[in-house]
């Protein structure tokens, strides 16, 4: 960010020496705050024009005095232009301080940023994800660009984060960036976390995020109904590549499983439970919260057909996300299914359609998907037009009664 500086000299008038001469003082003022420092030259007061700051006279000691005034000038603004470039964020006495060889080091942003990165993907299989560590990387990265963009820097001082530096992030995520709303909103969230790490250890007094207010849209979240799922069940598939991915699909559309999930699951967590039925006992890898599902007959059927055919007693041979999501596009498009199949739109089909729909309590559904609080869970609680036909099915049964006395 821009900022104003300023070298100009004065004598320290209340410091004459017994032959009279007086002390040069350096003033270095940026963004009008001033730092001061000797130049450990001496002159008589007679030989110092203070209109133009310098030694008047022609004497050889004179143009000396104006050479080394010159270069120590030359030296200050080479210190302050490098100080811009380096990380942006320059002060009178940081420029003082550079040019006395006393170190004042300020905290970064991007280097904060990395060394929290360092320290989740450490923690990856402890106690953070693979993905939660990819999301802060993708913010990161994101930051870099745009501080290189705007300011033309590589990094930019903690100290220099200001509410219109959020501000110009969040229109360059929304914009340039090609975010919508909700991504750059998540993306704001995870920059705010660096920026209360740097609170929490004193790099920063003032919290830039204060009067700034992340505001999350809500979405429609996409489900499959009973036809889509019956559709994709029935299709006889020419290749066992999308066989395969169909069935691990339907797997989670059945048990709620997310795809992390899925892969994680060994012999160990198939358990016979107190009502002598098969359940899947896990924790969910995202929260560590238990998650018990009954194994109905769809997914245990599918468990059969792969018995003893994934590697690291795997319990399917489950493909990368990646390879999966693009199989099931092309799923989508074989079944004339006008949704964007996406693994996770499995769990929500076990939230909405195959549990809630068919009124299992929503605390049950809330349990079994592992969430830590029912609010999530309420995002799923959808009435569909097949839970409504229902509904008035059974009550126009239970007002025949009522009709019949009805006379037109």
């Amino acid at each position: 960010m821009k900022s104003t500086f300023n070298v100009l000299y004065y004598l320290k008038r209340n410091a004459i020496r017994k032959d009279g001469r007086m002390p040069i003082v350096t003033r270095v003022t940026v963004d009008g705050i001033i730092a001061q420092f000797n130049t450990k030259l001496e002159i008589q007061p007679t030989s110092w024009s203070v209109k133009m700051g310098k030694v008047i006279g022609h004497s050889t000691d004179n143009k000396q005095y104006n050479a080394q005034l010159e270069q120590i000038k030359a030296s200050l603004h080479g210190i302050y232009h490098e100080l811009q470039r380096k990380d942006n964020y320059v002060t009178a006495e940081k420029v003082k301080n550079e040019f006395l060889g006393i170190s004042e080091h300020h905290e970064t942003l991007l280097d904060l940023f990395q060394k929290h990165n360092d320290d989740v993907l450490k923690l990856i299989g402890i106690s953070k994800s693979a993905a939660t560590y990819q999301k802060y990387e993708v913010t990161r990265k994101h930051l870099q660009k745009f501080i290189q963009l705007k300011y033309q820097i590589t990094d930019i001082s903690l100290k220099e984060i200001k509410n219109i530096f959020i501000c110009d992030f969040e229109i360059y995520l929304l914009t340039t960036a090609g975010c919508n709303a909700n991504t750059t909103a998540k993306f704001m969230q995870f920059f705010k976390r660096i920026i209360l790490i740097a609170r929490n250890n004193g790099l920063i007094v003032i919290d830039p995020f204060a009067n700034y207010k992340i505001r999350l849209t809500k979405v429609d979240r996409g489900y499959l109904t009973q036809e889509d799922v019956e559709k994709i069940l029935k299709k006889q598939f020419v290749t066992k590549r999308l066989e395969l991915v169909r069935d691990i699909f339907i797997f989670s559309c059945f048990t709620g499983l997310s795809y992390i999930d899925v892969k994680n699951l060994t012999d160990k967590n198939i358990r016979t439970s107190f009502d002598t039925n098969l359940w899947i006992m896990t924790k969910r890898q995202k929260t560590k919260i238990e998650s018990n599902i009954l194994l109905l007959d769809v997914p245990k059927m599918i468990l059969e057909k792969y018995k003893g055919k994934s590697p690291n007693n795997q319990l399917l041979p489950i493909l990368s996300n990646q390879k999966m999501n693009s199989y099931l596009k092309e799923i989508g498009d074989v079944c004339e299914i006008d949704k964007e199949l996406t693994f996770h739109l499995a769990r929500h089909t076990f939230a909405t359609t195959i549990t809630l729909a068919k009124g299992v309590p929503i605390e049950t559904v809330s349990k079994m998907l592992g969430h830590t609080n029912i609010r999530t869970t309420q995002i799923y609680a959808r009435i569909t037009d097949s839970k409504i036909s229902n509904d008035m099915q059974a009550l126009a049964g239970k007002l025949q009664g009522i009709e019949k006395m009805f006379r037109i």
